[in-house]
């Protein structure tokens, strides 16, 4: 008959616990992962997945049960929401950009229920997000990502340090992405539709009695789904650039 030692069932319990620390950190954070579109019992079920798989690559060097263990606990899950945070800044990077694009078509009133956070974001911005969550499928980045986070027990196994204070620093550093890679996804488009808008104002001078309400409007909607179509195919260098500053700071985080 075998027996379990009470100093093995803690490094088990520190092994289940260190990853499933660092797992929730992650799926509570990062894209896909942890959107509540999806429903909970899947997110759960991955989550558990994920932890039982990884379990044996966190080695349990502490006392979960201690002061130490706790503390343990707790950089383990900022390690894993720090990963899914700048991860999740590259698609809200693009999900801005979308913003600024229907703003600019005269579109940003129309809005619909964003399933992601519960509120309201502009039709143009979803649809951007879509089209980016589909290339990062497309991309295998949900597996690169699993990777990334199996690695990271071997490149900064559980200890009471984390990342540190620097590391925090870099993700909020790395939020001013957020800005820049907006412009980046929307500046075709909205420099289009700059160049419509400045014909507009030409026009308004050589010819005050005419409505431009009622003729601006529909021609720029209609300009503005042309330019919205021509610049698609600028979005996915845009967003793998995005994504490589996401990837080099996340693989920074976890010494890898």
């Amino acid at each position: 008959m075998t027996t379990v030692d009470l100093a093995t069932m803690q490094k088990m319990l520190g092994a289940v616990m260190w990853a499933m620390g660092r797992v929730g950190g992650l799926c509570l954070i990062a894209p896909l992962f942890g959107d509540s579109v999806s429903p909970a019992r899947i997110r759960l079920g991955l989550m558990l997945v994920l932890t039982i798989v990884l379990a044996p690559l966190a080695p349990a060097q502490f006392d979960p049960m201690g002061a130490d263990g706790i503390a343990v606990m707790i950089n383990q899950v900022l390690i894993g929401a720090a990963m899914g945070f700048v991860l999740k800044l590259a698609f809200e990077a693009v999900s801005f950009g979308g913003q600024l694009v229907a703003q600019s078509m005269s579109l940003g009133f129309a809005e619909s229920v964003d399933p992601r956070g519960g509120g309201s974001s502009p039709t143009i911005s979803q649809f951007y997000l879509l089209v980016v969550t589909l290339l990062f499928l497309a991309m295998d980045g949900h597996l690169r990502l699993i990777a990334l986070l199996a690695d990271s027990f071997h490149s900064l196994p559980p200890s009471e340090t984390g990342i540190g204070g620097n590391g925090l620093y870099a993700v909020v550093g790395f939020a001013g992405q957020l800005f820049g890679g907006a412009v980046r996804v929307a500046l075709p488009a909205m420099t289009s539709l700059l160049v419509v808008n400045i014909g507009f104002a030409a026009i308004s001078r050589s010819a005050p009695a005419m409505n431009l309400f009622a003729v601006g409007f529909p021609i720029t909607i209609t300009l503005g789904f042309l330019a919205l179509w021509l610049s698609m195919h600028s979005l996915p260098g845009a967003f793998e650039s995005l994504q490589s500053s996401a990837w080099s700071l996340m693989h920074e985080l976890v010494g890898g």
